[in-house]
């Protein structure tokens, strides 16, 4: 069942990222949430984390910088920063909502499973907050058109939030890197199938050891009418909802025949 409406006139908000707590689309995000919600926080990675995934650090400890009113950077990962969040700085006010975004580059696909902007949005879904990732899909483009964001993202999020969904999803949503007004709307959509670092390039540092670069592939080349991928290359934004029970119920009943 759907988690009750949240009204954004009254809620809070936890801003997150992975790429840093300096980085523009974090900024961005958080103007769309201020304009928004009555009080807004920001608890984001003191460093560049992409592709940080839901690491979680363990083996140090953390420090946390405050630079401003409500706005904090941690020596850790995405997944650090909101669990510090929501366990530590906002203890005592806890946020309705985890916001996470805006990644430079889509979260589309498989790759979901690498970025460190789906995994603070999971980390806070797993702390009982209802979270959403935003990215905006730049890639191969010079530039990144965030005014495209700011103009799309409150018809994304006012309607989410007073829908609700259920307590284990995390909404993805990628907004084109369009002109606003190039847009085709928004769509619902699955994930789609395909993952970074197909491709390999070998070469030699100056000390003459081999490295390796990890490459892409050609988005247009995995391509299913109907999934993220497809959806945001015809200019839509794709909002695409993500389940943290990884189960495959057909195979966990056929594996039941065989341990029965």
């Amino acid at each position: 069942m759907p988690n009750k409406a949240i009204d954004l006139s009254t809620a809070r908000i936890l801003v997150a990222n992975d790429h840093g707590i300096h980085a523009p689309g974090l900024r961005v995000l958080e103007g769309i949430a201020r304009s928004l919600a009555r009080e807004v926080w920001v608890v984001a990675p003191e460093t560049e984390q992409s592709a940080a995934s839901h690491s979680l650090t363990r083996m140090r400890p953390l420090r946390v910088r405050e630079i401003a009113e409500r706005r904090y950077a941690v020596d850790g990962s995405p997944t650090d920063s909101v669990l510090l969040g929501l366990r530590q700085i906002m203890l005592d006010n806890p946020p309705d909502l985890v916001f996470s975004g805006v990644n430079r580059g889509g979260n589309l696909c498989d790759d979901v499973t690498y970025s460190g902007t789906i995994a603070a949005a999971m980390e806070g879904t797993l702390l009982g907050v209802p979270s959403i990732a935003f990215s905006l899909v730049t890639e191969g483009a010079k530039n990144a058109l965030w005014s495209t964001v700011e103009r799309w993202a409150p018809e994304v999020i006012e309607p989410l939030v007073a829908a609700g969904w259920p307590d284990n999803v995390v909404i993805n949503v990628n907004f084109p890197n369009l002109p606003a007004d190039d847009v085709i709307g928004i769509e619902v959509v699955s994930q789609g199938t395909g993952k970074t670092g197909q491709g390999l390039t070998p070469s030699i540092d100056p000390h003459g050891n081999p490295i390796y670069w990890l490459g892409t592939e050609n988005p247009g080349e995995r391509l299913r009418e109907g999934d993220d991928v497809e959806a945001v290359l015809r200019g839509a934004v794709t909002v695409t909802p993500l389940s943290l029970d990884l189960t495959d119920r057909p195979t966990l009943n056929a594996f039941k025949a065989v341990f029965p």
